[in-house]
């Protein structure tokens, strides 16, 4: 498609005339390739499930990993991909950022074919999935110069809303894609599940043949064509307010992938810190909180060194750090969305550790690694979780608007501490019994009220950041926010790590209640005291 050298949104007659239809294929472009990118950022969370009921000769906290090195990576790579646009052009940012997703979910499939692949290649393929979670930032950015303002808050509500139906759409699709050799004998030979496995029908007993390479060959199928259609689909716009000095294609590729490279360098270089010796770290365990304010330091600080237009603009969007609302709607925007896609990672595996493995004692000592034939498959029931949290999620705008962003937040916050103590209690008591699916329907339960209250909270947050800033930085402020709080996708998955290998999970979602209810507190004294300096925006 040819560069748009004349865009005006705000003009009626422009729109109408030829704005509209040339916004709306350039959206419908983009929802499926930031569904997808959501898809391969998130699918270790089910890769690692089936890896486990296959007998893959890996720890649930080795796997667990997995899941915490692409969430650190793609928050990461969020950073710099907020920068795309402006310096590299839509059509070229869409194009190529969808495209670089074919290498791990390809090379993952490959993996997957052989059982005895070593860990270090499937936690350099989880870095590499990452761009997936950086590319929410550039596909929001983008869409959000097509539309006029009147019409953006559809836009990219349809554009974050079906995006993130990835996560559901992945835990739906990967299981029912493992049950069947999809890809004949490109595909690979299956292997025989060592434990109780299922899908969103239901159980798949032990025994059973499966094609765990299909869960990350299946994107293929979308991700090829989609590359295809977001060059011959969308268009860079060439505007002063856009991309005015936009490179040839080759150009703005080769400055994306130097961004891409500084996100992926310091995610590496912190994982590195932080993960023992046994998972191909340093072994000096430096505590993950420390790793993430250096991860991010070094990324930002990285980014505002490359030279010309890139480090000078970065320069202009770093005031928003002078404003303290900045740091205190991070730290609640992470309680909302960084618990949803944190969860959305952690969910499947934790249901497969604690429900599908009976705590037996043997020889007076507590055992965790008896197959439970009777538990709950956790590929039937995972998904439905972030369903909920991502459909519920415009409730919560329209809550906001009617009762106020920071009031529907408190709410939501009050119920994520309370729902997150009954979740820890009813964990607590399936991980010391034998028969731990008597637990799991009160577990379960909590857990959804759980994510409806981040997908609500989300909604309601938006509201605030909209309230509280200034016009020119809402935007920048959303951009940084977003990528602070999808750090919940590292953090929750390594916490639940750790704490299983304590044997203590339930401690995980009572320091996370710890949180929320800190949040409480932040909310209360900045947003809904009378006498503050907003009031319940």
């Amino acid at each position: 498609m040819a560069d748009l050298e004349r865009w005006d949104p705000e003009n009626e007659k422009f729109w109408n005339s030829q704005g509209k239809s040339i916004a709306n294929r350039n959206l419908w472009i983009s929802i499926p390739s930031l569904l997808c990118g959501f898809a391969v950022w998130l699918y270790w969370g089910i890769l690692t499930v089936q890896m486990l009921n296959a007998g893959y000769p890996f720890s649930a906290d080795e796997l667990f990993t997995l899941t915490a090195i692409a969430g650190l990576s793609g928050a990461t790579l969020r950073i710099p991909s907020s920068f795309f646009i402006r310096f590299c052009g839509g059509r070229n940012t869409i194009f190529f950022t969808t495209s670089l997703l074919i290498i791990p979910a390809f090379f993952t499939g490959l993996a997957l074919q052989d059982p005895n692949t070593p860990l270090w290649q499937y936690q350099l393929l989880a870095l590499l999935s990452g761009i997936g979670g950086g590319n929410f930032a550039s596909s929001m950015s983008n869409i959000s110069f097509f539309f006029p303002k009147s019409k953006q808050g559809l836009a990219l509500g349809l554009n974050a809303g079906l995006g993130n139906f990835g996560v559901t759409t992945m835990q739906v699709l990967i299981p029912l894609f493992m049950t069947f050799g999809a890809f004949g004998v490109l595909g690979g030979d299956p292997v025989e599940l060592v434990s109780t496995s299922g899908t969103i029908i239901g159980k798949i007993d032990a025994g059973t043949e499966t094609w765990l390479q299909n869960g990350a060959f299946v994107w293929l199928l979308l991700l090829i064509p989609l590359a295809f259609a977001s060059w011959f689909g969308m268009n860079n716009i060439r505007t002063e307010g856009v991309s005015p000095n936009l490179p040839n294609p080759i150009k703005a590729m080769l400055m994306i992938s130097v961004m891409l490279l500084i996100g992926l360098v310091t995610a590496a270089a912190g994982l590195w810190l932080m993960l023992p010796e046994a998972a191909n770290g340093s072994g000096w365990s430096i505590p993950k909180e420390l790793v993430l304010v250096l991860v991010v330091t070094a990324t930002v600080f990285l980014l505002k060194a490359l030279p010309g237009a890139i480090g000078n603009s970065l320069t202009h969007q770093y005031r928003i750090f002078r404003n303290r609302h900045t740091w205190v709607m991070s730290i609640i925007y992470t309680m909302t969305f960084g618990s949803f896609i944190g969860f959305a990672a952690a969910f499947p595996l934790a249901i497969k550790v604690i429900f599908g493995f009976q705590h037996v004692i043997v020889d007076g000592v507590m055992t965790h690694n008896t197959p439970n034939p009777d538990g709950p498959s956790a590929l039937t029931y995972a998904w439905m979780a972030p369903f909920i949290g991502a459909l519920i999620r415009p409730v919560g705008g329209w809550l906001a608007d009617r009762f106020g962003g920071a009031m529907v937040t408190q709410f939501c916050a009050i119920v994520m501490v309370l729902s997150s103590l009954g979740a820890a209690y009813y964990m607590s008591l399936a991980y010391q019994s034998a028969t731990p699916q008597d637990f799991f329907a009160p577990f379960f339960i909590l857990f959804l009220v759980l994510f409806a209250a981040t997908g609500i909270g989300n909604g309601s947050t938006f509201r605030t950041i909209a309230m509280v800033f200034p016009k020119e930085q809402a935007g920048p402020v959303l951009g940084w926010t977003s990528a602070v709080a999808a750090y919940g996708a590292f953090y929750i998955p390594k916490v639940f790590g750790e704490q299983i290998k304590m044997t203590t999970p339930e401690n995980a979602l009572i320091g996370f209640a710890i949180f929320y209810f800190v949040c409480v507190l932040l909310n209360w004294f900045f947003y809904l005291r009378k006498n503050g300096e907003h009031y319940n925006p």
